[in-house]
């Protein structure tokens, strides 16, 4: 497991012999990321642009479940990997450096690996991506797309047990794996994508009716239910699901439990955001982790939002998601600035009992910058 600080279990007090060995269960398209760095505008046409930094790494859903790994979540994921040197990469980076449970994925005979190019620059990006559609496992029927990428015909009805899954809602298309999980006792996370239809309608997620939280950004939150307030559309989506998270970019995050109408919200931190690739992926892990380890409201808010931001001051997804030794040195980071308000450390207090006294470095295989280097 690729805890970075040893003996920091999340779920330690919660484990009993009967749980399920999976944490958390997703699926998904993986990406070889490649993103160049140290750009000092946007490439202009015609022209040739040089970037002074550059790293690769696996990217797509396993943004998602290297943020999970790393902050010691047994992980679970089933993707799709093509059999070229990408694909190999990927895998031995997931598996190998950050000790991601593999065995519902495959590889792909002559399928070669979707890949996108990143350029981060000014605090955003601009990406280009290529792939093309993985066949369907043998013995299945119909066409398959690459986030559908089980070894066994009945994967996307029976996924493993665990005791989260994370799921990505797209409308007018159900995913059959997202209720046989939430059957199986799994809670069920879900964040959603740009309605390209343009008709934002909530009950073109039938999804939505097995999860237990719901992460939509401001913009999303407010077109599904509506409404011209982020923290009324929380309101509005509690309606709908046990927990309405909105994520309000700079202003931090609103969440609203549905099951009591309690509501918390907490402020982003400042920080010199170099590339946002990833963020939201880090802000989804941080929160299932708090929840799964039943913390309150108010602080599963405010570790999303502190994880998301450690993320966005590095370059990369999967390689920027943070890990205890990260969270450990900027706590003792924060506590020790002059400048810091007596009422802002106290939101984050709560990782006085996570934490050892002292943050120590911890050797970890991730990620290589560049795909010819071998460790």
């Amino acid at each position: 497991m690729s805890t970075e600080t040893p003996g920091i279990d999340p779920l330690l007090a919660l484990r009993a012999p009967r749980d399920p060995a999976c944490d958390v269960f997703l699926t998904g398209t993986v990406f070889l990321d490649i993103i160049f760095t140290g750009l000092d505008s946007a490439p202009v046409r015609g022209t040739e642009s040089w970037a002074r930094g550059m790293g690769s790494s696996p990217g797509g859903v396993a943004n998602m479940a290297t943020a999970l790994a790393r902050l010691g979540l047994h992980t679970s994921l089933a993707a799709a990997f093509g059999d070229d040197h990408y694909g190999e990469y990927c895998w031995d980076a997931l598996e190998q450096g950050e000790g991601i449970d593999l065995s519902m994925s495959r590889t792909v005979p002559g399928w070669h690996s979707p890949v996108t190019v990143s350029m981060a620059y000014e605090g955003e990006r601009t990406m280009v991506s290529h792939g093309h559609e993985a066949p369907p496992p043998a013995g299945t029927a119909g066409p398959a797309a690459v986030t559908t990428p089980a070894p066994d015909p009945v994967f996307p009805h029976c996924p493993p047990r665990a005791r989260a899954a994370v799921a990505s809602l797209t409308p007018g298309r159900p995913e059959p794996w997202v209720a046989a999980a939430a059957r199986g006792g799994a809670l069920i996370f879900a964040d959603v994508g740009w309605d390209e239809t343009g008709r934002w309608d909530l009950d073109a997620l039938p999804d939505l009716a097995h999860c237990e939280a719901f992460l939509p950004n401001a913009e999303e939150a407010m077109r599904y239910t509506r409404t011209d307030c982020p923290r009324a559309a929380a309101h509005a989506l509690a309606d709908r699901v046990p927990l309405a998270v909105v994520t309000l970019g700079a202003e931090g995050a609103y969440a609203v439990d549905g099951r009591t109408g309690a509501a918390a919200e907490v402020p982003a931190i400042e920080v010199e955001a170099l590339d946002p690739t990833g963020a939201g992926d880090v802000f989804v892990a941080g929160f299932v982790t708090g929840t799964l380890a039943d913390w309150p409201l108010a602080d599963r808010l405010a570790f999303a939002g502190l994880t998301a931001a450690l993320s966005v001051q590095e370059f990369g997804g999967s390689l920027s998601a943070p890990g205890w030794a990260e969270i450990a040195a900027w706590w003792q980071l924060v506590r020790t600035c002059d400048r810091q308000a007596p009422a802002a450390l106290e939101r984050y207090a709560f990782l006085d009992d996570l934490l050892p006294a002292t943050a120590r470095a911890w050797p970890l295989r991730r990620a290589v910058p560049t795909i010819g280097f071998r460790q």
